[in-house]
C-alpha cells in the first residue's frame, strides 16, 4: 500500500469520525444560573459569601448569578467590596430584591444599583442610603465629606449602568425610600418580577451592557438554577457578627473563667470560657468597636474587684455595674440598629455579670478570711463532753470523737460534765470547765 493511499484512509477515517461525533452528540445543554441568598446585614462575611458565588460563577461558566436579597444595611468598607466584585463579575449579575415585603435599605441600595440587572419583587422597597457613622450625629464638615464621597461612589458606577442619577442621590442626601412601582418608573431597576421563574423567561433573550462597556445577550431559558448556599463557616462566622451573640459570648466566657479560678482543677469551665471569649473576640473583630467602651469595660471589672477587697457599701459595685451596662451598649459602633448592641442585652449581660462575678468575688474572700473549719484547730472555742475523769488528764468526746484532754482550772471533773476547749498541745486538748451544768 503506497503512502498516498495510507493518507487518503486516514483522511477518510478522521472525517468519519467527525461526522459521527456531530451525529450522536447531544444537544447542547441549556447552561446554568447560579443563585445566591442575601438575607442578612451587610458585613464581610456577606461579603466573602458574594465573593465565592461569583468565582463559582464563572468556574461553572454560568449564564447569570441571580442574588435574591433582603437587608437592612451594614457596613459601607463591605459593601464597597461587594460592588466592586459584582463591577469585575466575567458573569452578569441580577440582583433580585426579594420575597415580597423584603426591602435593600442602606448599603443594599448600593449593592442593588450596581448590578447588571436590577429587580424587585411586588411589595418590596430600596432606598434610605444615606451614610450614619458611629450612630450620632456629626459635625456639619464630617457629614458633607462623608455624605458626598458616598454620593460619588454611587454616581461612578449608576451613570455607567444607565439608571436615573439623580434619583438615586436622592436615596443618598435625603434618605428617599421607593417602593418596586416607583423604582421602575424612576429607571432605578430594570423590571419589576414575583418571582425566579418568572424574572430568568422575562430576562431570556434581553441585551445588556455590562460595566466594562461590552454587550452581551442573555439565554436563560430552560436553565438550570443552582444554588449556592453559605458555607458552615460563614454561616457559623455570620452570626458572630451579630454584636448581640458576640457579647453574650464575652460575659458567659468571663464568667466560666472566673469560675475556674474558684473551683481550680475543673479545667472544663476555663476551657469552655476560653473559647467563648476568642470566639466573642473574633465576631468584635469584624466589626467597628468603640475604645472608649472598652475602657469602660477595664474600668468596670476595676471597680468590682475593688469592692470585693476593700468594701465600700455597694458605692464601687454600682458604679461598675454601670460601667459594665453603658461599656456593652456602646461597644460597637454600627451604622444600622442590627449591627449594634441592643440595650436589653447590654443591660442584662451587664447586670448579670456584675452580681454573680461580685458575688463570687466576695464569697471567695468572706472564706479566705475566715476561720479553718476542719481539722483541730476548728475544735477551739467548742464545747465537749467527758467521758473518763479528769484529774487533771481523760478523755473528752467532741464531734462524736474522744480525744485526749488536760484540765486547767480546776483539780478535777467527773464524767459527764461538760468542758470548754481552750486551746490544743500537739494532740491534747486544754479544755476548762463550761458555764453550762451537765
Amino acid at each position: 500500500m503506497t503512502s498516498v493511499t495510507r493518507f487518503a484512509l486516514l483522511l477518510l477515517m478522521a472525517i468519519s469520525c467527525s461526522l459521527s461525533t456531530r451525529l450522536f452528540a447531544a444537544p447542547d445543554s441549556p447552561g446554568t444560573v447560579v443563585k445566591l441568598t442575601i438575607h442578612d446585614t451587610i458585613q464581610p462575611i456577606t461579603a466573602d459569601y458574594l465573593q465565592r458565588g461569583l468565582h463559582e460563577a464563572a468556574h461553572r461558566h454560568a449564564q447569570a448569578v441571580l442574588i435574591s436579597m433582603s437587608t437592612p444595611g451594614g457596613l459601607l468598607e463591605s459593601t464597597r467590596v461587594m460592588v466592586q466584585a459584582i463591577e469585575n463579575s466575567p458573569v452578569p449579575v441580577i440582583i433580585f430584591i426579594s420575597p415580597s415585603g423584603s426591602r435593600a435599605g442602606s448599603a443594599g441600595f448600593f449593592i442593588l444599583e450596581s448590578a447588571d440587572i436590577a429587580a424587585m419583587a411586588p411589595g418590596t422597597n430600596a432606598g434610605a442610603a444615606h451614610p450614619i457613622v458611629e450612630g450620632r450625629q456629626l459635625d456639619p464638615v464630617l457629614k458633607d465629606k462623608i455624605e458626598n464621597d458616598a454620593a460619588a461612589f454611587l454616581r461612578s458606577y449608576t451613570s455607567r449602568r444607565g439608571r436615573n442619577v439623580e434619583a438615586a442621590e436622592d436615596a443618598v442626601r435625603n434618605s428617599k425610600s421607593y417602593s418596586d412601582e416607583e423604582a421602575l418608573k424612576l429607571k432605578l431597576i430594570d423590571l419589576v418580577s414575583a418571582d425566579d421563574a418568572t424574572l430568568l423567561k422575562t430576562l431570556d433573550g434581553r441585551e445588556i451592557h455590562r460595566f466594562d462597556g461590552t454587550t452581551q445577550t442573555l439565554h436563560l431559558q430552560g436553565a438550570e438554577i443552582v444554588t449556592t448556599a453559605p458555607s458552615e463557616r460563614e454561616r457559623l462566622l455570620s452570626k458572630l457578627t451579630n454584636p448581640d451573640i458576640a457579647v453574650l459570648l464575652l460575659v458567659l466566657g468571663g464568667l466560666l473563667i472566673y469560675l475556674e479560678f474558684n473551683v481550680p482543677g475543673t479545667v472544663v469551665p476555663g476551657s469552655i470560657g476560653t473559647l467563648f471569649i476568642l470566639l466573642g473576640l473574633f465576631g468584635l473583630n469584624l466589626l467597628p468597636v468603640r475604645h472608649t467602651a472598652i475602657v469602660l469595660l477595664l474600668a468596670a471589672f476595676i471597680m468590682m474587684l475593688l469592692e470585693a477587697k476593700f468594701g465600700s457599701h455597694g458605692v464601687l459595685a454600682i458604679a461598675g455595674i454601670a460601667s459594665l451596662v453603658f461599656g456593652l451598649a456602646t461597644l460597637v459602633d454600627g451604622p444600622i440598629p442590627e449591627l449594634r448592641v441592643h440595650i436589653a442585652t447590654a443591660l442584662g449581660a451587664g447586670l448579670g455579670f456584675g452580681a454573680i462575678s461580685f458575688g463570687l468575688a466576695w464569697i471567695a474572700l468572706r472564706a479566705r478570711r475566715g476561720k479553718v473549719l476542719t481539722g483541730p484547730q476548728a475544735m477551739i472555742g467548742g464545747i465537749a463532753v467527758v467521758r473518763t475523769p479528769l484529774c487533771p488528764t481523760g478523755q473528752v468526746e467532741i464531734r462524736g470523737e474522744l480525744w485526749q484532754a488536760s484540765l486547767r482550772g480546776q483539780e478535777s471533773l467527773d464524767v459527764g460534765s461538760l468542758v470548754s476547749v481552750r486551746d490544743l498541745d500537739g494532740l491534747t486538748l486544754v479544755v476548762e470547765p463550761a458555764n453550762k451544768p451537765v
